[in-house]
């Protein structure tokens, strides 16, 4: 590599996730993860592992996912437009910086924020379809305001995580909460130190009942105290969400 450096380096990416597994490289299926690392290998010729902030689930989207890796390149911010070029048009590296050695893209996280989109209307749009879930019923706006309001602090989550876990340790902290609808649109905005598995869709299904009349707002304390995920509302689609970003 001549008198080049190994360098720990932060990239933000960007992507549609409706053709992929996932963020995770997966032995029978494809991951971002996977078609990121043979991009920096074909772009710069190195063989890499990168080190997500945390997976995203089949279909789900970023703007702002972080993953690190060590690099032997001397101009980091000719990387990313290095490393588009071998990249599929649904994912895009947005930036590069070099960060500290004992850096780590998940162990490092202060939040995480997401963005849930949600379409009233009868027929679906063919240019947001992948990014938005559609429903064909109104919903009371302020209901489910006041019910993110309940979500917002620490708290047990069992609730609000699917069954199909290892976790053992429930409990996060909501730092932020908004629900606000724009014409037919609806964007959920929730930021906190860390989510459960499917916690995010299981948080906006639960407000969609809020929303439709089939729980009162102030139940949801109930559901949090109960710790039971059949208390919650559904598991919403994953086209949905999108990882808006990380913040370190």
């Amino acid at each position: 590599m001549g008198k080049e450096k190994i360098k720990n380096i932060l990239f933000t990416v960007a992507y549609n996730g409706a053709n992929y597994s996932g963020w995770q490289r997966q032995g029978n299926s494809v991951g971002v993860q996977e078609i990121i690392e043979d991009a920096i290998f074909n772009a710069i010729g190195q063989k890499v592992e990168i080190f997500g902030s945390g997976r995203t689930d089949a279909g789900v989207h970023a703007v702002g996912q972080t993953f690190n890796t060590l690099l032997f390149f001397e101009k980091v911010n000719k990387l990313p437009l290095a490393i588009n070029c071998y990249l599929p048009n649904d994912i895009r590296i947005m930036s590069a910086k070099t960060v500290p050695n004992d850096f780590h893209a998940r162990y490092s996280a202060h939040s995480k924020t997401y963005i849930y989109n949600l379409c009233i209307s009868q027929i679906e749009s063919p240019f947001d379809y992948q990014t938005c879930e559609y429903i064909k019923y109104d919903l009371d706006i302020k209901a489910m305001q006041k019910g993110a309001s309940f979500l917002v602090g620490k708290h047990n989550f069992k609730a609000f995580c699917s069954a199909n876990t290892t976790v053992t340790d429930f409990e996060r902290e909501i730092y932020s909460f908004s629900v606000i609808k724009i014409g037919g649109k609806i964007k959920f905005e929730v930021c906190g130190s860390g989510f459960l598995y499917n916690m995010v869709r299981i948080m906006v299904g639960t407000l969609v009942d809020v929303g439709r009349g089939k729980i009162r707002a102030e139940e949801i304390l109930d559901i949090i105290k109960s710790q039971n995920r059949q208390n919650a509302g559904k598991t919403m689609p994953a086209r949905g969400l999108c990882l808006k970003c990380v913040k370190y």
